[in-house]
C-alpha cells in the first residue's frame, strides 16, 4: 500500500495528505459495465436492507452532537450492511454562550474517489456474501489493477470511532489507517490526511485503541486476512510508534476490540473467522462464527518486544465487540466485557428480528490467573447490553461502575443502564431491571431510541468520586421524527434529565461518540495556525461550565459543502 515519493505530501507528525489518482476513462466504463452485468444476473434486490433506511446509516444527512457513524454519500450498487457507509462526524461547537452544529464527512481516499466518479465504486461488507461476494472482491481487484481506483491510500471509511492522542483527533475504522481531523475555532471539521506515523504504520489500525491516562501512551493493534493475522503496537505519549509485535493465531479473525491493564494487553482470538470458501459455499458473509471453537484470550506484557511471553487462556465459545475495562488483582487479570452468544453479522438478509432472537449479549467478568494458567468467567447481567463505558480516568485500573446501553430485539437502544461491580448480580432476573448489581436505569420511553452514553466527570482524574458526573447521549423519537441531546446525572440515574436540547432534524443512529470541549491554548502548539483549536476528551475539563453553554441558543449549522446550509434557532428545555 505504498505511495510514490514524488506524489506524497506530508504534514508534521506523520500525516499524509491524501491525493488519490483514480481513472475515469474507457477502462473505468468497461469495468462498470461488467459490474452492472454481474449485479443484474446475480444480486437479489428484493432482499430487505433494514439498516440502510432505518437504524445505523440512512441516506439523509441529518445530524447531531459529537458522534461518528456511517452515512453513505452514494447509494450502494448492490449489497449493504450496517458496518458500511462513509464516515460522518457530527459536532456541536459550544462558544460564547452559543452552540453551533456542524456535520462533515471524513475525507477518506475512498470518499474522494467516489466523489470524483459521482457514485459508489468500492466494494462493501454487504457485498461479501456467496459467489456474488467473491465476484465483487475480484471487481475491486480488477479496478485497482487497471488503475481505475487508487488503493495506495487504503479504502477505509473512517466511520466507527474517534480517539484523541498527541494533539490529534483521529477518525477510525479497523480496515484502514487513522485519519486526522482538525476542529476549527468556529467548530467546522477539516480532514487533514491519513496518519501513518512517519511510515511506521503499514497495517490496519483498530477502531478501539486504548490511551493510558497515567502515562499518556496509546496501545493499539491491527488484524489482517494474511499473516501475521494480528499485529500489536505501542505509541509513546509523544506520538512515536514502536516496532510491531506480530501475534500468532491459527487463522484470520475479526478482532474488534481489546483491553489494557497497568502491565498487560489482552488479545482476543475469538471464533469469528475470515473464511471466503464458506462465504461462497454457504452463501454467508465473509466472516463466519464457528460455534465449535473455544474463545482464546492472550495476556501479553504490554511492553513486550515479541510474543514469546504471551499467555493464552481458553473460555467457552463466544464473541466480543466491546470491552468496558480491565485491571490487575493479585495474580489475576480481570476483564469486564459484553459477551455475545451466537453472533450473526448477516443482518441484511431475512428478518433482522429472527436473526437476533437467538443471540444474547450480556455483561461478564472474566478472570485470567497468571500463576495457575486457569481462566474463569461470571455472568453479571441479563441480555442485552452493549457499548459499555466507564470513567476513562480509570482505564486499565480497577473501577466500580459500568454504564451500558440496553438493546431491544432489533438492536435499538431503549435505555441507559448503570452497573455496580461491588454488588452481587441477581441471578434470578431474566431481564434488565433495577436490583442486585443494576444500580439504575434511564428508560427512553416507547418509540424513543438512543445511542452510546458518554461519561463526563464533574472533576477530572481519580481524586473525586468515580461516578460523580454526567452521561450524555443522543435520542430519537421515531413517532415525531425529532432528535435531542440528553444529559443525565450519572450518580443518581434520575428519570429527570439534567438537560434536554431538542434538535431541528432527525439524527441518524450511529456508532461511537464522545463529548469534547476546548483544550487550553497550550495545545495550539500542535496546530498549524493559531486560528484553529483542537478538542480533547471531556475528562480534561469541568463539565458544569459547558452545560451552561449547552443550554444556550442552539444553531444548526450544516456544511455548505456536504448539504445545503441552514440555521435553525432551538429553545433548549431546562429540567
Amino acid at each position: 500500500m505504498g505511495m510514490k515519493e514524488d506524489e506524497e505530501r506530508r504534514l508534521d507528525g506523520g500525516v499524509v495528505v491524501v491525493n488519490p489518482k483514480p481513472n475515469k476513462g474507457l477502462t473505468s466504463k468497461a469495468v462498470d459495465w461488467l459490474e452492472q452485468l454481474i449485479v443484474k444476473l446475480m444480486y437479489d434486490s428484493s432482499q430487505p436492507h433494514h439498516y440502510l433506511s432505518g437504524n445505523f446509516a440512512p441516506e439523509c444527512l441529518d445530524g447531531e452532537f459529537v458522534r461518528v457513524g456511517p452515512n453513505p454519500k452514494f447509494a450502494p450498487v448492490a449489497g449493504y450492511h450496517w458496518f458500511d457507509g462513509d464516515g460522518m462526524i457530527h459536532g456541536l461547537r459550544i462558544k460564547e454562550g452559543k452552540a453551533t452544529y456542524v456535520s462533515r464527512y471524513v475525507k477518506t481516499s475512498r470518499l474522494k474517489q467516489e466523489e470524483f466518479f459521482g457514485g459508489s465504486k468500492f466494494m462493501k461488507i454487504g457485498d461479501l456474501k456467496g459467489l456474488f461476494g467473491l465476484l465483487m472482491v475480484n471487481m475491486q481487484m480488477l479496478r485497482a489493477k487497471l488503475k481505475v481506483l487508487d488503493v495506495s491510500y487504503g479504502y477505509g471509511t473512517g466511520n466507527t470511532a474517534l480517539v484523541y492522542h498527541h494533539g490529534k483527533l483521529l477518525a477510525l475504522s479497523e480496515a484502514d489507517k487513522p485519519y486526522v481531523v482538525k476542529v476549527l475555532e468556529d467548530g467546522d471539521l477539516q480532514t487533514l490526511g491519513m496518519l501513518d506515523y512517519d511510515k511506521r504504520l503499514a497495517h490496519s489500525f483498530t477502531a478501539h485503541p486504548k490511551v493510558d491516562p497515567f502515562t499518556g501512551e496509546m496501545f493499539t493493534f491491527g488484524y489482517s486476512h494474511a499473516p501475521p493475522y494480528i499485529t500489536y503496537r505501542v505509541i509513546s505519549k509523544d506520538g512515536f510508534m514502536q516496532d510491531p509485535v506480530p501475534i500468532t493465531i491459527p487463522e484470520p479473525i475479526m478482532m474488534h476490540d481489546f483491553a489494557i491493564t497497568e502491565n498487560y494487553a489482552i488479545i482476543m482470538d475469538l471464533p469469528l473467522y475470515f473464511r471466503p470458501k464458506e462465504m461462497v459455499k454457504d452463501k454467508k458473509l465473509i466472516f463466519t462464527f464457528d460455534s465449535t471453537k473455544k474463545a482464546r484470550f492472550g495476556v501479553l506484557p504490554r511492553y513486550a518486544k515479541d510474543e514469546l511471553l504471551i499467555k493464552w487462556f481458553d473460555l467457552p465459545n463466544c464473541f466480543i465487540f466491546h470491552n468496558a475495562n480491565a485491571w490487575e488483582e493479585g495474580d489475576e487479570v480481570v476483564l469486564i466485557t459484553c459477551r455475545l452468544q451466537n453472533p450473526d453479522l448477516d443482518m441484511v438478509s431475512g428478518s433482522v428480528k429472527e436473526k437476533l432472537e437467538n443471540f444474547t449479549n450480556e455483561l461478564y467478568e472474566m478472570r485470567f490467573n497468571m500463576k495457575t494458567g486457569l481462566a474463569s468467567q461470571k455472568k453479571l447481567s441479563a441480555s442485552a447490553v452493549d457499548f459499555p463505558r466507564v470513567n476513562e480516568s480509570y482505564t486499565g485500573r480497577k473501577q466500580r461502575f459500568v454504564y451500558g446501553t440496553m438493546l431491544d430485539s432489533i438492536a435499538k437502544v431503549t435505555g441507559i443502564i448503570k452497573f455496580d461491580l461491588h454488588a452481587e448480580p441477581d441471578s434470578e432476573k431474566t431481564k434488565l431491571e433495577v436490583g442486585g448489581n443494576v444500580q439504575g436505569i434511564f428508560d427512553l420511553g416507547p418509540g424513543r431510541f438512543g445511542s452510546e452514553a458518554i461519561f463526563v466527570p464533574r472533576e477530572p482524574g481519580i481524586t473525586s468520586e468515580e461516578d460523580d458526573g454526567y452521561l450524555i447521549f443522543f435520542v430519537h423519537d421515531e413517532a415525531s421524527g425529532k432528535s435531542a441531546v440528553n444529559v443525565i446525572d450519572a450518580k443518581t440515574m434520575s428519570a429527570d434529565p439534567v438537560a434536554v436540547v431538542e434538535l431541528p432534524h432527525r439524527v441518524p443512529y450511529g456508532f461511537h461518540a464522545f463529548f469534547v470541549t476546548e483544550l487550553l491554548p497550550t495545545a495550539l502548539r500542535h496546530s498549524p495556525t493559531n486560528s484553529r483549536l483542537l478538542l480533547l476528551l471531556s475528562q480534561t475539563t469541568i463539565f458544569e461550565n459547558v452545560l451552561l453553554l449547552l443550554l444556550s441558543n442552539l444553531k444548526n449549522r450544516q456544511s455548505s459543502e456536504d448539504v445545503t446550509a441552514q440555521v435553525v434557532e432551538v429553545e433548549p428545555e431546562r429540567h
